[in-house]
């Protein structure tokens, strides 16, 4: 079984640098070109069902890639929402360095608490959709939190921000769930397409 997070194409906030948490900003045109391209890569491949955070960003990447995919179904799983980010959010890193110098943002929701419920959000559909291939669309800081669990904190911890509309492919083997390659959008992958693309019918 493999899994593919897909992270959201990019909204006019990402454009802006602004943090960016359960605001609900589309898509911009260049977001849904990049969605465009990660729906033509995963075309080739079959999936089962795809999961998506209900903020519209996330619900409009899923609807390009179900539409290109068969129009697979989708379904909203509110634990993959974006992380609230209290009082920073909608503000550009100088804003937050000014308000907020100990970086200790008021209203944040717990990292311990996003990695909660992400990690029992993907281990809920992993088991309600064993032996199939599925998609998950998220957030940025949400899909971090689910490769920091797998990888024991050495992936996620910020050290690389999560390009827009990139995929990271998980699988599932009988005693764990291992990450394949993570953060690389379809222009990355093309060239790699044979050996490292989900398993499916081409």
């Amino acid at each position: 079984m493999q899994i593919c997070l897909v992270r959201h194409g990019e909204t006019d906030w990402n454009n802006l640098g602004k943090l960016q948490g359960r605001e609900d900003i589309p898509l911009n045109m260049a977001g849904i070109e990049q969605m465009n391209d990660t729906a033509d890569y995963l075309k080739n491949f079959y999936w089962k069902v795809i999961i998506c955070s209900p903020l519209l960003r996330a619900k409009k990447s899923a609807e390009i890639i179900a539409k290109k995919t068969g129009n697979i179904k989708i379904c909203e799983d509110v634990d993959f929402i974006e992380r609230d980010y209290g009082k920073a959010s909608g503000m550009t890193t100088d804003e937050r360095k000014l308000y907020f110098p100990d970086g200790k943002w008021i209203g944040a929701e717990a990292l311990e608490t996003l990695q909660n419920r992400t990690v029992n959000a993907l281990l809920k559909h992993v088991q309600k959709y064993e032996g199939n291939n599925i998609i998950i669309v998220s957030h940025g800081a949400a899909i971090y939190s689910i490769l920091a669990y797998l990888s024991r904190n050495e992936i996620g911890t910020g050290e690389v921000r999560l390009k827009n509309a990139c995929m990271t492919l998980l699988e599932k083997t009988e005693n764990e769930i291992k990450i394949i390659f993570h953060n690389k959008t379809a222009n990355e992958l093309t060239p790699h397409f044979t050996n490292q693309a989900p398993s499916g019918r081409p």
